[in-house]
């Protein structure tokens, strides 16, 4: 029986980006960044952004290698915030705040006897 892909969980701490397991929680990879406390993480479905000490890097999911590194130059050395442009892969899901919307107003007019 085949086994099933090996899902990663993605945590930055200290001055690292570290890859666990997510059955297991065993270490998967580890990757260095600068010496800072916070270090920032996104999975948009392709990428794997970090950012730390106002830089920012992309690794390899698989392995925590760099693809690319940007130090941004000129913007100093404060907390980065990261997020991404890419939709999000497969179908999109339901809007729950649209649904909850259309529920409350059906009820409404329910007690109001329309």
């Amino acid at each position: 029986m085949p086994r099933d892909p090996q899902v990663l969980i993605f945590v930055g701490i200290k001055n690292a980006v570290v890859a666990l397991d997510a059955r297991s929680g065993a270490v998967v990879w580890r990757a260095e960044l600068r010496a800072s406390d916070y270090v920032t993480v996104l999975w948009d479905g392709e990428a794997l952004l970090a950012a730390n000490a106002g830089e920012v890097w992309r690794l390899d999911a698989a392995d925590g290698q760099v693809l690319w590194h940007n130090e941004l130059k000129g913007m100093g050395r404060g907390l980065v915030s990261l997020a991404s442009s890419r939709a999000p892969s497969g179908s999109p899901g339901p809007d729950l705040a649209a649904e909850k919307r259309r529920q409350d107003a059906a009820a409404g007019a329910a007690t109001a006897g329309i």
